[in-house]
C-alpha cells in the first residue's frame, strides 16, 4: 500500500528543429514552404500545463461558497445513526448470507452486497474526522466497535491523519499523508496502488496481533510502529507524532479492541473454532471494500501537485466532484465522497447537505467560475485520465 515515489526525469519530447525549411529555390514547388511550416506547427512541443502552484485565489467562489451554505453546517443525527446503522446490518446480513449461500452464484451475489454496505459504513470514518467532538455523541464510540475494530480501522488511524490533509499549507506536501504526485509518477504505480489494497487485511492483521504486543515489549519497535504503521496514509515518508491527552486514551483501547479482535481471528484460525472458508468469505468482502475505497482514492484527486504549497482554489481544482445526474457515484463514493472537491472548498459541511451546497454553488456562480472547472462525469474517464497523465509523467 506504501510506495515511494519514483519520479526519473529525462529530455522533453519534440524537437522544434525537425522540421527542416528548405530555402526556396528556382523551380521547387511554391507549395514547400507552407506544408514545411505546417509539418513545423505540428511538431512543436505542445505548451505545458500550467502548474498547479500557479493557480490564484477564486475569490468569488470561495465567498460565495461560505456566504451561501451557513445553514448547512448541522450534522443531523437522525441521518448519521440511521445511514450507518443501516450500512453496517446490511453489510453483516451480506457477509452471512455469503458464507450460509447454498451456492457460488448466491455467495457472490451475497458477497456483493456486504461489500458496498461495509464500504459504505466504513466510509463515516471521514465524517468522524470532521464533525465536531460533541456533534453527535455516541457515534464515534459505536462506529469503533461495530466497524472499526472488526474491520481493523479503529478511527485513531485516520484522526489526526486526515486534518493535516487539510491542511493550507500541508495539502499535496511531503507533510501529506494523503497524498502522492500520482499523475506525476511512473506508470506502473497506478495499478501497484490498487493492487497493494487488496493485501490490507493480512497486513492489519499482523500491525495488530504481532506488531502490536511485540512493541510494547521493545520500545525502539514501538516507536516505528506509532510513526509509520498507525495511520491509514499513501505517503510512505510520512512520519506520525505520538498522541496526547484524551486522543491518547480513544488511541489505547481502540488499538487493545483491534489487538484483541485480530487474535481472535488468528486464534479461530489456527485452532479451527471457525471453518476456515467462513474467514476466507470474511477477509476477501474486507479486502473488496478496501480495493474498492482505493479505487475511489484515486480519482478523488487529480494528484498533479508536485510538493508546491497551493492556494485554496488549487486545491480545489486538484481534486475532483463526480455530481448527478449519474447513480453509480453514490455505490462507488457514497457518504458525500462524491463532492470531494466541495469537501475541501467546505470542509465543516456534513455530508448529507453537499448536495444542496453543490446546488446553490452550480447555480449562483457563472459559467466561468473555477468552481464548474472540477466536476466530472464519471470513474471511468477519470481513471483514463490518471492513467495517461502518469504514463506522461514516466516520460519525462
Amino acid at each position: 500500500m506504501f510506495m515511494r515515489e519514483a519520479l526519473g526525469h529525462s529530455c522533453g519530447a519534440g524537437d522544434p528543429h525537425l522540421a527542416i525549411l528548405l530555402p526556396r529555390n528556382h523551380g521547387e514547388d511554391p507549395n514547400m514552404f507552407a506544408m514545411n511550416t505546417l509539418v513545423d506547427r505540428h511538431s512543436a512541443a505542445p505548451a505545458p500545463p500550467v502548474p498547479k502552484s500557479a493557480i490564484a485565489d477564486d475569490m468569488a467562489m470561495i465567498r460565495a461558497a461560505s456566504e451561501l451554505t451557513r445553514d448547512l453546517v448541522a450534522p443531523s443525527a437522525r441521518i448519521y445513526w440511521a445511514d450507518f446503522l443501516a450500512s453496517a446490518f446490511i453489510g453483516y446480513a451480506g457477509v452471512a448470507a455469503a458464507i450460509f449461500a447454498p451456492s457460488t452464484a448466491w455467495m457472490l451475489a451475497a458477497a456483493l452486497v456486504a461489500v458496498l454496505a461495509l464500504y459504505r459504513a466504513g466510509s463515516f470514518i471521514h465524517e468522524i474526522t470532521h464533525i465536531r467532538k460533541n456533534a453527535l455523541p455516541g457515534f464515534r464510540l459505536w462506529w469503533n466497535i461495530l466497524i472499526g475494530v472488526p474491520l481493523l480501522i479503529p478511527s485513531f488511524m485516520y484522526e489526526g491523519i486526515h486534518s493535516l490533509h487539510h491542511n493550507r499549507t500541508k495539502y499535496g506536501t511531503v507533510e501529506d499523508p494523503e497524498y502522492l504526485p500520482l499523475a506525476l509518477m511512473k506508470p506502473w504505480t497506478v495499478p501497484l496502488f490498487v493492487v497493494a489494497a487488496a493485501f490490507a487485511p493480512v497486513a492489519l492483521v499482523f500491525r495488530y496481533a504481532v506488531l502490536t504486543p511485540l512493541s510494547f515489549l521493545i520500545p525502539p519497535l514501538r516507536r516505528i510502529v506509532m510513526e509509520r504503521y498507525s495511520g491509514l496514509i499513501i505517503n510512505p515518508m510520512f512520519r506520525r507524532k505520538p498522541p496526547e491527552g484524551e486522543f491518547r486514551r480513544q488511541w489505547a483501547w481502540q488499538e487493545g479492541g483491534a489487538w484483541a479482535w485480530s487474535t481472535l481471528l488468528v486464534a479461530a484460525a489456527v485452532f479451527g473454532w471457525v471453518p476456515l472458508r467462513a474467514l476466507l468469505i470474511f477477509g476477501g468482502i474486507t479486502s473488496a471494500s478496501i480495493v474498492l475505497n482505493q479505487i475511489r482514492t484515486l480519482v478523488a484527486h487529480l494528484w498533479e501537485n508536485d510538493g508546491e504549497v497551493l492556494t485554496v482554489t488549487a486545491q480545489f481544482l486538484d481534486s475532483v466532484n463526480v455530481p448527478p445526474p449519474g447513480l453509480l457515484p453514490e455505490l462507488w463514493a457514497p457518504v458525500g465522497l462524491r463532492y470531494h472537491a466541495l469537501h475541501h472548498l467546505l470542509p465543516g459541511v456534513p455530508y448529507h447537505s453537499l448536495a444542496e451546497a453543490h446546488r446553490r454553488l452550480k447555480d449562483a456562480l457563472p459559467q466561468d467560475s473555477q468552481y464548474h472547472k472540477a466536476n466530472y462525469k464519471g470513474l471511468p474517464g477519470l481513471v483514463a485520465k490518471l492513467v495517461a497523465g502518469s504514463a506522461r509523467g514516466g516520460a519525462v
